[in-house]
């Protein structure tokens, strides 16, 4: 409890900092992710492939080691990137990759009589997507988009690679200068388990919303 005390300043800063990073990449990967998923069931084989190219790679490399060749690798290439944008730009490119599987298996999951009832009624494409599909994908998706929103929060932590100083390089400097490191980290994860719990009970409380508009 002293700990809590006596870095409590240091804790709520560096709290703001995850905060930050997981809702700017959840944000901006949220919009990519659509873009990907647009291309995924797109009828241009050139965008699928594109898009099933960039979800296999960011899918399949460690979230770790993207960020590091965000921050260390890209300055060979003389581009530097500050540590918390090369955070945001590492998670958003990540987070991307997996939101537009949610999102694509959203828009499957639409009945195809949707579409049909659509066409039926001569409505153009895109007006179908965004009056029609869109709409019932969003509350299909919702339950694995609000995991991979929790998920997200918690990957946060990998920033302190980069010298981000957020809840986990908090954690690692109260440990340097106290020697007390189980209790700091025990500390600051119990900061991460409070908020995904809240998280997790908004993603509920939406869910049932939703199916409240729908039923």
């Amino acid at each position: 409890m002293d700990l809590l005390v006596d870095f409590f300043p240091d804790l709520i800063a560096g709290l703001g900092i995850t905060l930050m990073l997981g809702v700017v990449s959840f944000i901006l990967g949220s919009a990519l992710g659509a873009m990907i998923t647009l291309g995924r069931i797109s009828g241009s084989r050139v965008l699928r492939a594109l898009a099933a190219a960039y979800v296999s790679v960011f899918r399949g490399t460690p979230l770790l080691i993207q960020i590091m060749i965000v921050y260390y690798g890209l300055p060979q290439l003389g581009l530097e990137i500050p540590p918390i944008p090369s955070a945001i730009v590492a998670f958003t490119l990540f987070s991307a990759a997996y939101l537009s599987e949610n999102f694509r298996a959203g828009v499957l999951g639409v009945d195809k009589g949707q579409w049909e009832a659509a066409a039926s009624m001569a409505m153009p494409y895109w007006k179908t997507l965004r009056r029609v599909i869109f709409p019932q994908a969003i509350r299909i998706a919702t339950p694995a988009v609000g995991s991979r929103f929790v998920a997200l929060m918690k990957d946060t932590s990998l920033a302190s690679a980069v010298t981000v100083v957020e809840l986990t390089r908090i954690a690692e400097g109260i440990g340097t200068s106290t020697f007390r490191y189980m209790e700091a980290l025990l500390l600051v994860g119990i900061l991460y388990w409070l908020v995904n719990t809240v998280l997790q009970i908004g993603q509920q409380a939406l869910e049932k919303r939703m199916r409240r508009a729908y039923a």
